[in-house]
């Protein structure tokens, strides 16, 4: 197991201080930074032999070249895209970096995914990321946003298997963003899955079934990421509570933001974190808080779960197949609660608007007229279904 360095979050600064990030500013050479700081640790991927960060740079928001090459100066090698992200944009100034630094390309633990549920939309999809990432394979290719295992079926194997046959893909798996436990349990037992990335956060990594499907996956051998760490970021609502925990953290050395990092890493069994750090500070932060090896308190986990008790109305744990099977119309509640989450705690507009316009008109009409009474009992996190889809359609479609 690789040692991972003591390093305080002064002692990041000090390194990659005001001199390092002005020299950056000013150039994208290869030679814009003269030292590089401690690289972020690293840990295995499940069974499959390779060592990734950590932290994983995500790629739906925005991908300046410069914070591409501070990332690999800083060690955060695994990039996480889509075919679908920024229309295709974010593959593009991948493709973009790599035609700038051709020899970073083999550093880069490099993660695509595609929306396609059909064999010939994967493959057009994977070639076409190929051809916008300026590179002749991908060391993995997710199929994005799985919520029943049946969608992963012998079809997708095989498809798989000739992938890595052709040498276009090392690895195969999915994402998934609702009915989490149940894919990754349902998973385990396949064989075939080399990967999941899944949701993943202080709210959610405490239950049974979370800790159970988390463990028999490690035991397959399953490489493990976690997204949506934050948990639905900052909550106004929560006021003084908010603002105790953050002077809490504070005192500790660390923001609130970091604190949830931690918490995610100190469960060994998830190989990397996906983190949207659209700019340079949050950048900063986030590998000063992977290099910072003090460990939360018992009383800082206590503070963690108080505060997702007191906003679990707010927040969607991504249980769609309880809500949504309380209705007689098949409308996608899950998928709404997680738009909506894009555009209010990721402040994504255009990303809402996108996946929002993406829901037929049809069914965007029932979505607003629809009594959601007995999904909204059904909920355990008691969240106000009804009035949140009718918010989240009006303010972004």
């Amino acid at each position: 197991m690789p040692q991972e360095p003591t390093v305080t979050r002064r002692d990041f600064l000090k390194l990659t201080g005001a001199a390092a990030v002005g020299s950056i500013i000013s150039s994208i050479g290869p030679a814009a930074i003269a030292a590089e700081p401690t690289p972020v640790p690293t840990r295995p991927f499940g069974n499959t032999g390779i060592e990734v960060p950590i932290l994983s740079f995500g790629g739906s928001l925005h991908l300046p070249q410069l914070m591409l090459r501070q990332a690999v100066l800083w060690g955060v090698t695994y990039w996480d895209t889509a075919s679908s992200y920024m229309g295709g944009n974010s593959e593009t100034r991948i493709g973009k970096y790599f035609s700038a630094f051709p020899r970073d390309r083999p550093k880069i633990f490099l993660v695509t995914k595609s929306h396609s549920l059909t064999i010939a939309g994967m493959s057009a999809d994977l070639d076409e990321s190929l051809h916008r990432m300026n590179t002749e394979y991908v060391d993995l290719f997710f199929v994005h946003s799985v919520g029943r295992m049946d969608e992963m079926d012998d079809a997708k194997r095989r498809w798989g298997e000739k992938k890595k046959s052709e040498g276009k893909i090392r690895l195969f798996g999915f994402s998934t963003h609702s009915n989490m436990e149940q894919c990754l349990l349902d998973a385990s037992g396949l064989g075939w899955i080399d990967a999941i990335m899944m949701s993943y956060n202080y709210r959610l990594m405490h239950t049974d079934a979370m800790r159970r499907a988390v463990d028999v996956c490690a035991e397959a051998g399953i490489g493990l990421t976690a997204m949506k760490t934050q948990g639905g970021g900052s909550f106004p609502s929560a006021g003084e509570a908010e603002r105790e925990m953050a002077e809490r953290f504070l005192a500790r050395g660390f923001t609130v933001g970091q604190a949830k990092l931690k918490a995610v890493w100190e469960n060994r069994r998830i190989a990397s974190i996906c983190s949207e750090m659209p700019n340079m500070k949050l950048l900063m932060e986030n590998v000063s808080a992977a290099l910072n090896r003090t460990r939360l308190s018992d009383n800082d986990r206590q503070h963690l779960q108080r505060y997702a008790q007191l906003t679990r109305s707010s927040y969607c744990t991504g249980c769609a197949r309880i809500c949504e099977s309380a209705l007689d119309a098949p409308v996608p509640i899950g998928d709404a609660m997680r738009f909506l989450m894009y555009g209010r705690s990721y402040g994504d507009r255009r990303l809402a608007v996108h996946q929002f316009k993406r829901i037929p008109e049809k069914t965007r009409r029932i979505m607003a007229e629809l009594d959601y009474t007995r999904a909204e009992q059904a909920c355990p996190q008691q969240m106000t279904i009804g009035r949140l889809i009718r918010e989240g359609l009006i303010e972004f479609t």
